[in-house]
């Protein structure tokens, strides 16, 4: 983790991956790093000679050159070739701590349980003070979301504070005195997720602009909203540009959002698209709170202009914030969108995961198009209403994934049911969005109306939007269950658990008497 060539670190080093404060004393907390040990002047062992009469060394290597078929081609470089280049562009090695190493390499943390013990980050205790002050430096807000859940991971807290700095310092303005106005900036981030090719970004703009009012009030002046896909970089140069003239030449621009929103990916694009001398160190990672502290880019916007990266908020309605790192696994969307879309009538219910359920209840035509847009790893139920109960009691936490495991489902809160009544005037596209905070949406298309309940966990947002995407899928879904691994596994263990069963049943029946059968009922068929 520390190389033997990199300095020795000074006192309050902080890890330029994640901001911790670095120490070298508990290996089980973050920001743990060991020194390389002493090397003698004589480390590099001597290799042996080469004989003539060795036949395990091909006499190409005896004689000192290469086959012609081994010469380097021309986009090869040698070892040290590459160690120059790289050298000669400053791009050495970045020394990180033993968390974001671990976060690099393996995608995970070494120690989850230290986790808890790190405290949240509270942005308005942080940078409020500044923000506040009529005096300083100008102040330049990102305000980023995840284009997939928008809603959910916008920064509503921090986007009042925004608005409400700016109306206090713009009426002193009005008066003459020296006034700091901070200003914001709209960021959608993971464009690259939405089916790009149904969309546009007057579309797209248009409807984020007055939900991000609304979620700040009406106060927010927003300087400008940005697409943007730190993946594919879309956008990114366009708003570099746009930061810098905001900023000016001695401007604070802090980067805000959500867990997970992308924030580390999106600077490290910046960094990169700004031409600055050497590699990003960012620690990148799809793993929620990568960054623990406030951390400096320096040299990225020019002049003494100053980039900050801040840690992800925590928002307590997106459901993500109660699901377990395996959870997060499967509801974290990582590629593009995909569709998939049922027929439903009045008394037919669709389950995504064990997380939510859509119920339609009274519609003024026979059927209506359910588009569910939702990372491809959660596996969906279509079936009866009346049947959700038995559903819950026994799917929940095997077949319908998360949670993972039965008893997790008391652990997420409380069923509650919220009611949506919804109206459309075509059957070709979606009317309206059914968006679930931290998991994504349901689509609906009818040519009429519909009353649809939704059950969800307590305390998660669930709100009703116009529609974000208006295409379905072209090949509907089936009742029942989804294709999946999950389900698949958990059929296969309720199918070896029946089967050790079964032997028990077979020996008390052949203890037993034989006696002449019951009548019974005939037998009636459930649907799925």
């Amino acid at each position: 983790m520390v190389s033997s060539d990199l300095p020795a670190l000074r006192v309050n080093e902080v890890c330029p991956g994640c901001g911790i404060a670095m120490q070298s004393s508990d290996p089980a907390l973050p920001g743990f790093f060991l020194l390389p040990s002493a090397k003698s002047p004589d480390y590099r062992a001597r290799l042996a000679r080469v004989t003539v009469d060795d036949t395990r060394i091909s006499a190409s290597l005896k004689s000192g050159h290469l086959r012609e078929d081994l010469e380097p081609s021309g986009g090869y470089k040698p070892a040290a070739a590459a160690a120059e280049t790289a050298e000669a562009k400053g791009e050495g090695k970045v020394l990180v701590c033993a968390r974001c190493h671990s976060l690099r390499h393996y995608g995970r943390v070494k120690h989850p349980d230290a986790e808890r013990l790190l405290p949240d980050f509270d942005f308005v205790a942080a940078v409020g003070p500044r923000l506040a002050s009529p005096s300083g430096a100008r102040s330049l807000v990102l305000l980023l979301a995840d284009a997939s859940d928008f809603d959910g991971s916008f920064p509503r807290a921090v986007a009042r504070l925004v608005a409400a700095a700016g109306e206090a310092h713009r009426a002193d303005w009005k008066h003459g005195a020296p006034a700091n106005l901070p200003r914001a900036l709209l960021v959608v981030t993971k464009l690259d997720l939405l089916p790009t090719p149904s969309l546009s970004p007057t579309m797209c703009t248009r409807g984020r602009t007055p939900r991000a009012r609304a979620g700040a009030g009406s106060d927010l002046r927003l300087a400008g909203v940005h697409l943007v896909s730190a993946a594919r970089g879309w956008g990114v140069r366009d708003l570099l540009e746009h930061v810098r003239e905001l900023s000016g030449t001695r401007g604070n621009v802090w980067a805000v959002g959500a867990r997970n929103v992308g924030k580390s990916t999106l600077l490290n694009a910046i960094a990169r698209c700004s031409g600055i001398v050497g590699r990003p160190t960012l620690t990148e990672a799809p793993v929620p709170g990568t960054t623990l502290d406030v951390i400096k880019l320096d040299g990225v916007l020019g002049a003494q202009a100053k980039l900050f990266d801040t840690p992800g908020l925590l928002h307590g309605h997106q459901l993500t914030s109660r699901l377990t790192s395996e959870e997060m696994k499967l509801v974290q969307v990582r590629k593009e969108m995909s569709p998939r879309t049922y027929r439903i009538k009045t008394g037919q219910s669709i389950h995504i995961g064990g997380l939510v359920r859509l119920d339609v209840e009274e519609l003024t035509v026979g059927s209506i198009y359910v588009t569910v847009w939702a990372s491809p790893l959660v596996p969906l139920h279509m079936g009866k209403t009346e049947n959700s109960a038995a559903l819950m009691k026994e799917h929940f936490g095997l077949q319908l994934q998360p949670p993972i495991g039965q008893e997790r489902v008391k652990e997420l809160g409380k069923w509650v049911r919220k009611q949506f009544k919804v109206s459309g005037n075509s059957w070709d596209t979606n009317s309206k969005d059914i968006a679930i905070a931290g998991l994504g949406w349901f689509g609906i298309g009818l040519k009429g109306e519909a009353v649809l309940g939704l059950w969800a966990y307590d305390g998660v947002d669930v709100i009703s939007r116009s529609s974000l995407v208006h295409e379905r899928a072209s090949i509907f879904e089936e009742a029942g269950f989804t294709v999946s691994q999950i389900v698949s596994k958990a059929d296969s263990m309720t199918n070896k658990l029946k089967s050790t069963k079964k032997p028990n049943k077979e020996r008390t029946r052949s203890a037993s008497p034989v006696t002449e059968p019951e009548a019974s009922e005939p037998a009636s068929n459930i649907d799925a």
